[in-house]
Formats: C-alpha cells, structure tokens, sequence
C-alpha cells in the first residue's frame, strides 16, 4: 500500500467516522424527519435487528488518571445491508430502536459514493449545524455563569 491509498484511506475512515457521530447524536426527532425527507430510500435487511442493551462505561480519574469503571448506559445498536451488499451499522445512546435503524440504513447509504453528496447536503451537514447551535448554547449559558478566581498577593514578608 502507498502513501496516497495510506492517506485516502485515512480520509475515508475519518470521513465515516465523523457521519457516524453526527447520526448517532442527533435527536430521534430530527433524524426522522431528515428520513423522512429523503426522496429514495434502498432496499435494506437486517443483519441484526435493533437490540438495546448495557455497556459499560469507563472513566479516568481527573480525566488523565488510571481507568475505573464508571457505571453502565442503554445502547441500542443496528446493523443492515443494503441490496447491493453494502452494511450499516448504527449505536446510539438510549433505547430508540428507530433511531438505530435510521442511523444504519444511513451509514450504508453514505458508502455509496453516487449517493454520498446527496446524503451529506440533506441529512448530515443540518444535523451536524443543529448540533453545533445547541452546543454553543450550552456554552453560552455556562459562561454567563462563570467564575474566574485569582490571587491577590500583598507583599513579601520580611
């Protein structure tokens, strides 16, 4: 393997892996309503149906310490394959079997390159927006309450 297959692969990865988060986060009611936007959907099957279980979460003391397990989440994860062979696969947070669903059939959709762009404009650039504005609302409204402390010093004792 050269160094540009290195590199588009890299690109690939980073680019499937951005899409997966963007669905995985988004909220069930705008995903179905992206879903159910969308002009053409594939035939799909399921490789495994939605199924929502534990997994355990794992934490790091003062965020660079030693790992400890911090306690378990619901998950519900997905995977499909689409007609022409192509497999998607969804986790996401909580116990919404549809939103799984979508996300998968999404995740498969987006390895299609002919659809990809399409994907990308309709569904995963306005789910990633919305995303940004609630997370920069948060920010806001965090900063309007924050504190910042400082040390006065007085002098040196003699």
């Amino acid at each position: 393997m050269d160094t540009s297959d290195r590199i588009q692969s890299v690109e690939k990865i980073a680019a499937r892996q951005h899409w997966m988060a963007v669905l995985a986060r988004s909220k069930t009611p705008e995903i179905t309503e992206k879903w159910n936007a969308l002009t053409s959907v594939p035939d799909y099957r399921f490789l495994k149906p939605p199924e929502t279980g534990l997994v355990m979460v794992q934490a790091r003391a003062g965020g660079s310490g030693a790992k400890f397990n911090f306690g378990e989440m619901t998950m519900t994860k997905c995977i499909v394959e689409l007609a022409d062979g192509t497999a998607g696969h969804a986790y996401v947070a909580g116990s919404d079997a549809a939103h799984a669903e979508i996300a998968a059939v999404l995740d498969a959709m987006l390895q299609v390159p002919e659809r990809r762009k399409q994907i990308e404009d309709d569904v995963i650039d306005p789910l990633n927006e919305s995303q940004v504005r609630r997370k920069q609302a948060i920010r806001s409204k965090t900063a309007a309450t924050r504190v910042d402390f400082f040390t006065l010093v007085r002098g040196e004792d003699e």
